[in-house]
């Protein structure tokens, strides 16, 4: 007596060697820096007027200041690398996706079709929400701590890097539900087990809030924390609407 394979194997797979799975990677990667590239080099048409709109938040009356010849080049490229990480992140989403979960069904492989837009407009949601609450917040705090003894004078460098990477972080961060939820209906984990992993990942959170909020005040610690914990409790959310049990 003989049993049919399942509809969406049509074969059985390959086992890889480790060699493979490097070569897998690397090739991937390739993908990923091409994406990259080719969305950075979009960004730079818009780099200047997004540059313009980083820098609103501290006011007309607040001038950057540059310490070297190639400060502003550096920062012109670093603004238009962020855009282009936006643009590319379906395609690095799908890349990662695909090297992490090998070997998924035909059924499966559809949800990363709606997984990948999502994705760039939860980073998107996530470099406004930055800009717009985080920076507002935190900006006029880092201007008026002990401001009537030292004048705050911010370089062009030190202030962009701390925009982009508090960008970037955030940006990522925003992706979380979406990976619980798509892990959720493959099987991988179950909602019972993002529950009870909950007060680990609130101490995780502190500890990433602490790393990305650019003050160690309670205040501007809780408007990071607050979003990511709901971000958390989002992604359970979505993991008991996707999950349909072990893969099988």
């Amino acid at each position: 007596m003989t049993t049919n394979a399942p509809a969406q194997m049509t074969a059985e797979e390959p086992v890889m060697t480790i060699l493979d799975h490097l070569r897998e990677l690397r090739n991937r990667l390739i993908k990923i820096f091409v994406a990259l590239i080719v969305g950075t080099v979009i960004s730079f048409s818009i780099a200047e007027p997004l540059l313009r709109f980083l820098i609103e938040p501290l006011g007309k009356d607040v001038q950057l200041i540059s310490l070297s010849p190639t400060e502003t080049v550096v920062i012109y490229f670093r603004v238009a690398l962020i855009c282009g990480l936006a643009l590319a992140m379906p395609v690095i989403v799908y890349q990662l996706m695909a090297f992490i979960i090998p070997g998924l069904y035909t059924s499966e492989r559809r949800y990363l079709y709606f997984i990948l837009p999502a994705a760039t407009i939860s980073f998107i949601i996530g470099v406004l929400f930055t800009y717009y609450i985080l920076l507002r917040a935190a900006i006029p705090f880092l201007q008026g701590f002990l401001a009537h003894l030292i004048r705050p004078s911010w370089t062009l460098e030190k202030y962009m890097a701390l925009v982009t990477g508090l960008m970037t972080w955030v940006g990522l961060a925003f992706e979380t539900p979406l990976i619980m939820a798509f892990l959720a209906r493959l099987g991988i984990v179950s909602p019972k087990r993002l529950s009870s992993f909950r007060r680990y990942a609130i101490v995780l959170i502190s500890v990433l809030a602490a790393m990305i909020t650019p003050t160690v005040d309670p205040f501007n610690m809780a408007i990071v924390m607050g979003p990511l914990i709901l971000l958390y409790e989002i992604g359970v959310l979505l993991a008991r609407i996707s999950y349909r049990g072990p893969r099988t």
